[in-house]
């Protein structure tokens, strides 16, 4: 749940990254107390008062009108994601009980499209709970866990959760420390945007209390939306690769989305997630053919 406390943070994080000289102030030779801009400073450069923007950083005003959040976006120079972040901190949600979530489920239409796709293909909710994967998608991301534990709530594969806290991630992604700002970020954004959901919130708070690299990531308030990008990877089946990835977002679900990789054609990589998709199939028949011959009584 957002509180002001999480504003009044924010807003510090911010303030200390920025350097007077980077925002045309003039920068005097005498030692700072403190890192990045003054209080005083930034109040100066949004047109507010220091002592309102005092109790803003404090969390002792919560009515603060956009026209005051643009301007303190502006000379904070907030990216677009960050400023979004900053209207939702503004706007803290009542104290109270948090409310009792159902189990996400995807439409069948959405199934049915990543179930047709050639590529690797992860259905998630805004909590990053994986809700469905094609067969490629699971080989891809965590081949090791069981293909159909997204169709039972309570055992559903968090991306969040797998990348923090399973050691196959550290195995899986080359590049984890750059990965781990990525995904810190991303549930930042989601926690704004989603206040009340108390799932969210446990999530968080788990990740928080267990993986110290998270703790240290998240005390530093990173919000960045990671909708494309490449990502590389060392799996344990076919080795080296590097792919494109696409959060397609689906409207009118409250937040879930397909998270789908790609390679270039005709590149190494390709023929890597081709020789995946093979395996990947090989294991499927395979695991088709037990199912049989448990349930007819026989021997596999």
């Amino acid at each position: 749940m957002n509180t002001p406390a999480d504003l009044g943070h924010f807003l510090r994080t911010r303030r200390a990254a920025l350097r007077p000289e980077d925002v045309g102030l003039v920068a005097y030779g005498r030692t700072r107390r403190v890192p990045g801009l003054r209080r005083e400073e930034l109040a100066q450069l949004a047109g507010v008062s220091v002592a309102y923007y005092t109790r803003l950083e404090q969390g002792q005003s919560h009515n603060a009108s956009d026209e005051v959040l643009d301007a303190l976006a502006r000379a904070l120079r907030l990216t677009r994601d960050e400023h979004a972040h900053l209207r939702n901190l503004a706007r803290p949600a009542r104290a109270g009980r948090l409310p009792a979530v159902r189990p996400a489920t995807a439409a069948p239409g959405v199934r049915q499209l990543v179930a047709a796709l050639a590529v690797p293909a992860v259905i998630v909710d805004h909590r990053f709970d994986v809700l469905g994967w094609n067969p490629l998608g699971h080989a891809l991301l965590a081949g090791h866990l069981d293909a159909g534990s997204p169709e039972r709530p309570g055992e559903r594969p968090n991306l969040q959760r797998l990348f923090f806290l399973d050691p196959h991630a550290r195995e899986l992604y080359p590049r984890w420390e750059a990965e781990a700002r990525r995904a810190a970020s991303s549930l930042r954004l989601a926690a704004g945007e989603h206040p009340d959901d108390r799932r969210l919130a446990e999530l968080v708070g788990e990740l928080t209390m267990k993986s110290p690299e998270f703790a240290a990531l998240w005390s530093r308030h990173p919000v960045r939306g990671c909708a494309s990008g490449s990502k590389c990877f060392h799996h344990p089946v076919v080795g080296a690769m590097e792919l494109s990835f696409e959060m397609l977002r689906l409207p009118d679900t409250g937040g879930q989305g397909v998270l789908a990789f790609s390679a270039e054609a005709g590149s190494a990589d390709e023929a890597a997630l081709r020789l995946l998709a093979t395996a990947a199939a090989t294991d499927g028949d395979r695991a088709g053919r037990a199912s049989d011959a448990i349930a007819i009584g026989g021997k596999y």
